[in-house]
């Protein structure tokens, strides 16, 4: 296989630490007139890649996304410390679409209607080629950039295959790799087809440590592991675990400017009404998410409990996901449709039971964090799940959580939540009940908990707890 790199461009540097991911911390956009605008993304890697200092000699290594990316790696446009590679768009789609976003995200969060689905045909082994040639991409661009010895973090299930791969190139590294999602238990997993299960394992454990969320992800890898690979797989490899926590400086910085309050006296107009309770949920429609449920559980509350119309509101924000996959896109249609009859039903002039956006506005998601009452977080499956530790950390006056035990925040706030089976709509009815009924005083200590649970590992010590522990 050809080098990824575009001739024209100058060798890459040799980093001592090296990050990849499908995503970059940088993207950009092709205007009308030929100009490329660059705009800079956020998050736990970002932060952590910030806290080694500007003087570490570090590269993120990342694909181009889109076609303001493509031409930005055309015409040698970049950044500092990012190396942005130009795989062909088709086989990125394949790796990206068919195989990480329609099969191992499906895998690892359980979301498989098993008597249609998943079907390993021929499509499926032409598009899993092309997760290997991605992959493969990757694996060489690290080879060619990292100086001798050098440290090297492999993250998420888009790049499972890469520590095996560079470890075969280059055997002097350190090579870690983080998942960022669940790992399926050994009975799920095991719907892959053998060879393709064997090859994710062997791929994660080329690195010399695999890390994941929580210990319960940890476990399950390791299960899959010994279930497929037998013991000796694991020999000589670590396992760790580092549970990604809220950046509270930021938020709280970021949620008090001015765009956020304008935002927050709009959604209070929105809600109306003196001492009406917001139950806020803030989520990309990714049918992990469990909005449709939710949207459920509200309305039986209403049902059923009829001393709670017109004195609470539920602000809703499912902003859209994946919507070149049509499951995705039935699932938004899905989401309105449900808020929708909430609303026909129940609604009155002076009151609107379900305050849905679908429009991403990170401005006005802070501002319905800091207006919760009550936070509702039930996800059928989830690796972490930032929003549930966001909250209690920006909520003004205090929230009560009512919790997924599948998310992987459920570990580290569990205690002081009050926790749902994301697949009972009568009991997560029965938990919006108990938090919305929550007293203030009891509300405003279990923020206090959950807001320091929630910011015991942020990012950047996060990222450098991950470094230190494969240096070690």
């Amino acid at each position: 296989m050809t080098s990824p790199y575009d001739a024209e461009q100058p060798p890459p540097v040799q980093a001592e630490i090296l990050v990849a991911s499908n995503r970059g911390p940088v993207t950009y956009s092709l205007g009308e007139d030929g100009e490329l605008t660059a705009r800079r993304g956020g998050g736990g890697l970002v932060s952590g890649l910030s806290a080694i200092g500007p003087d570490a000699d570090a590269l993120w290594v990342c694909s181009a996304l889109g076609e303001g990316d493509r031409e930005a790696v055309r015409r040698g446009v970049g950044e500092p410390g990012v190396r942005m590679l130009d795989i062909d768009a088709d086989t990125h789609a394949d790796a990206y679409n068919g195989i990480s976003n329609s099969v191992l995200w499906f895998v690892h969060h359980l979301l498989y209607q098993t008597p249609l689905e998943p079907v390993f045909d021929a499509e499926f082994r032409r598009q899993w080629a092309a997760y290997e040639t991605y992959n493969r991409a990757f694996a060489q661009a690290l080879a060619e950039s990292a100086a001798p010895a050098a440290t090297v973090l492999v993250q998420d299930y888009h790049l499972c295959l890469v520590p095996g791969m560079l470890r075969e190139l280059r055997p002097d590294l350190r090579i870690g790799h983080f998942s960022h999602t669940p790992w399926a238990p050994v009975d799920y997993f095991r719907l892959l087809p053998d060879d393709i299960a064997e090859q994710l394992l062997r791929g994660v454990l080329g690195a010399d440590r695999a890390a994941f969320l929580t210990r319960r992800w940890a476990d399950a890898f390791t299960q899959c592991a010994l279930s497929v690979l037998g013991e000796e797989a694991l020999d000589g490899k670590r396992i760790g675990v580092h549970g990604l926590g809220a950046d509270a400086d930021f938020l709280r910085e970021r949620a008090h400017r001015d765009d956020v309050a304008e935002r927050l006296t709009a959604l209070r107009e929105q809600v109306g009404g003196s001492g009406r309770r917001t139950i806020v949920r803030v989520d990309r429609t990714e049918l992990s998410k469990n909005i449709v449920r939710g949207l459920l559980a509200y309305e039986h509350l209403l049902r059923t409990r009829p001393e709670w119309r017109e004195r609470v509101v539920h602000i809703a924000f499912a902003y859209p996901s994946r919507q070149d996959l049509a499951v995705y896109r039935e699932y938004t249609q899905e989401v309105q449709r449900v808020a929708d009859d909430i609303n026909a039903t129940y609604g009155t002039p002076s009151w609107t039971p379900v305050v849905l956006h679908v429009k991403d506005d990170f401005a006005r998601s802070l501002a319905a964090y800091r207006l919760a009452d009550v936070a509702l977080v039930n996800p059928i499956r989830d690796g972490m799940n930032l929003v549930a530790k966001e909250i209690p950390v920006v909520s003004d006056e205090g929230c009560a959580l009512v919790l997924s035990r599948e998310a992987g925040a459920y570990e580290e706030l569990g205690e002081d939540a009050v926790v749902v089976n994301p697949y009972d709509v009568v009991g997560t009815a029965d938990a919006l009940h108990e938090a919305l009924s929550m007293e203030p005083g009891e509300r405003a200590e279990r923020t206090k908990r959950l807001a320091a649970a929630a910011t015991a590992l942020p990012p950047a010590r996060w990222f450098l707890d991950q470094l230190e522990a494969l240096r070690a």
